[in-house]
């Protein structure tokens, strides 16, 4: 009797866990210090976008890193001045270990100045995504 309870239990927090992670993923949002954080052409190895920069942490077998390169894509080619620049996150561990990123893909949106304004883990909506640039562009 008492496996079947602690096996019931088990199986209630799992579920619990996956919702509230389901939930979460890919959601662009503000953490404590992001405001703070402020990066550059030579940090990222690439230019910044001359009204905002999206930016993609991936790695080599990560499945929806190809979804989210797909999406940022779209959307920079959609908002004139927005740029999109992925970094491989086992190349660039330094920057990867600075900027606390958990996991792939990692997105950051960054204002004209290299300002962090939003991130998410996972694979973010586009809809999302413009909204995010809606607040980097003002």
């Amino acid at each position: 009797m008492t496996g079947l309870v602690v096996c019931a239990a088990v199986l209630a927090l799992s579920a619990v866990f996956g919702l509230w992670r389901m939930r979460r993923d890919g959601r662009l949002r503000v953490r404590g210090r992001d405001g703070e954080v402020r990066l550059s052409a030579e940090d990222l190895g690439a230019a910044l976008g001359e009204r905002a920069t999206l930016v993609q942490f991936s790695s080599a077998f990560c499945a929806p890193c190809r979804a989210t390169k797909r999406v940022l894509g779209e959307v920079a080619l959609l908002v004139d001045g927005v740029a999109h620049v992925e970094i491989d996150a086992e190349s660039q561990l330094d920057l990867v270990r600075r900027l606390d990123i958990l996991r792939t893909p990692t997105v950051l949106v960054l204002d004209a100045g290299g300002a962090l304004v939003r991130r998410a883990s996972g694979q973010p909506r586009k809809a999302d995504v413009i909204a995010a640039l809606g607040l980097a562009v003002d």
